[in-house]
């Protein structure tokens, strides 16, 4: 595949990376994407968009083939693990989309990319790319992959993910850490537990413990429901989307909820478990021509559900920093767009961690007001929870 020193590389084919691809593309610059797997597969896990996440889509033209597929939770409800109190409860749908200029969407990811890879040219995605070298200089960037071909950019971004080579060719090699928590994923169909209330709405019951929750949501247009279950278990340390998980260890670690709860958990046929992994806030993400977003800036605990929304947010706000600069001015435009975006993440990321948002009411403008297409370049916003 073709490339230049006028040309911007990004490491990684996920939700970050293809809208920074598209959003570059559009500021009219050349862009290339490097994806190590072989091909594009229907893998991964069901996401929630947040109304600053589907704004920031609908500005790219994305977010109507994403409606196609997706559920409109009607609210955002909290509610106590074992006596089922309602703590908190917003309306989202047609509120939200009133209020934040845009809904809530719950949708498989890989629908999502799906719809993302249809505003892309195909043939500026280069998969089988695994980088293994990452050599910079002031002219730019040359990337060496694991088939022994070699790439020269102008600018590479990391879109690649918590464990981001690209993060380690610019600060060096570094694990992320364990949090002690596994997370369960299955899909059940609305039909099979049509008796339980809110089946249309984003809920989330909380646990004894940080660490303990379930989440359930509507998908594919309100026909199945996602259930996503946490919980602390120290001997499971496998990352991976595909794993199978048993369902008697699921129902027997949340014992203690509610019955609604519960009816959700025996409803489930199969269930996928992953450990979660995390890392703390950084102090910089970008270097010279080089320069991160998504999560191999700032990877997240799922406790909000803005790892997605932080990702889509950090490529449109790059892209507004890029358009019309030169790759000689890069570097600076780069930092610029550090300082405007780190703040906000960061105190997501460690929201997130704590997991305490919205558990008791509160205010959620902090969050979905957020509007990637008219923040103001180079300036941190300010948040307030």
């Amino acid at each position: 595949m073709k490339t230049s020193e006028s040309t911007i590389g990004i490491v990684g084919a996920g939700i970050g990376g293809l809208v920074a691809a598209i959003a570059l593309r559009r500021a009219g610059h050349d862009v290339v994407v490097f994806e190590q797997a072989k091909q594009f597969a229907r893998v991964g896990a069901d996401i929630n968009l947040t109304p600053n996440a589907v704004r920031a889509l609908d500005g790219l033209g994305v977010g109507e083939a994403a409606r196609v597929t997706a559920a409109r939770p009607s609210h955002r409800i909290s509610r106590t693990y074992d006596t089922g109190e309602e703590t908190s409860r917003l309306e989202m749908a047609d509120s939200a989309e009133e209020r934040y200029g845009a809904p809530q969407l719950t949708i498989h990811r890989a629908d999502l990319l799906a719809a993302l890879a249809d505003m892309f040219p195909v043939e500026r995605v280069a998969l089988g790319k695994r980088a293994e070298k990452i050599a910079a200089d002031e002219a730019g960037v040359t990337l060496s992959f694991t088939d022994g071909t070699s790439a020269r950019v102008g600018v590479l971004l990391g879109a690649d993910g918590i464990h981001s080579c690209v993060r380690t060719a610019m600060f060096g090699a570094e694990s992320p850490r364990f949090t002690g928590i596994v997370a369960y994923r299955a899909v059940v169909p609305a039909e099979r537990v049509a008796g339980v209330p809110n089946l249309g709405a984003f809920t989330k019951w909380w646990g004894p413990n940080p660490q303990s929750q379930i989440v359930t949501f509507p998908l594919n247009r309100g026909k199945d429901i996602f259930i996503f279950a946490t919980t602390p278990q120290d001997t499971w340390h496998l990352e991976s989307w595909t794993a199978p998980g048993s369902v008697d260890e699921l129902r027997e670690q949340y014992v203690a909820y509610h019955p609604e709860a519960r009816a959700l958990l025996d409803a489930c046929d199969t269930v996928l478990k992953t450990a979660l992994y995390e890392r703390d806030p950084m102090p910089a993400w970008a270097e010279g021509r080089m320069a991160l977003l998504g999560d191999a800036a700032h990877p997240m605990l799922p406790f909000m559900a803005q790892g997605a929304g932080m990702a889509i947010e950090d490529a449109v706000v790059l892209s507004r920093h890029l358009e019309g600069v030169s790759m000689s001015d890069a570097a600076e435009a780069l930092k610029s767009y550090e300082k405007a975006r780190i703040e906000r993440a960061s105190q997501v990321q460690l929201g997130s961690r704590g997991n305490n948002w919205l558990r008791e009411g509160g205010n959620a403008d902090w969050v979905y007001g957020y509007d990637a297409w008219s923040v103001p370049l180079g300036e941190p916003t300010a948040a307030t929870a």
